[in-house]
């Protein structure tokens, strides 16, 4: 919990730098899960993995423009961060 805090009042101080490093980082590794996604087909489970990353992302990015508090956009930030990284090793060919 002290590593959430420290970092918390890291990005209050510089939000701005911070917010534009995470949209980079959430959209790349987002547009990388969905891709795997993607490759592994097109039924249903794909489609709904896929609406999962996209919606987070989008949210994660949305909640930067809409000038959220830093910690609401800190939390959709790591929110965004796990499940794209989960659905990718979910899907990543062995």
């Amino acid at each position: 919990m002290k590593l959430y805090q420290n970092f918390l009042t890291d990005v209050e101080e510089s939000f701005y730098a911070y917010m534009t490093a995470g949209i980079i980082i959430s959209s790349c590794l987002g547009s990388i899960s969905a891709m795997f996604i993607l490759m592994q087909g097109h039924n249903l489970v794909n489609m709904i993995e896929l609406f999962f990353v996209v919606v987070v992302a989008m949210g994660y990015n949305a909640a930067v423009l809409a000038q959220l508090k830093p910690k609401l956009v800190l939390n959709f930030f790591i929110l965004s961060i796990l499940i794209s990284t989960v659905l990718l090793m979910i899907n990543v060919p062995l």
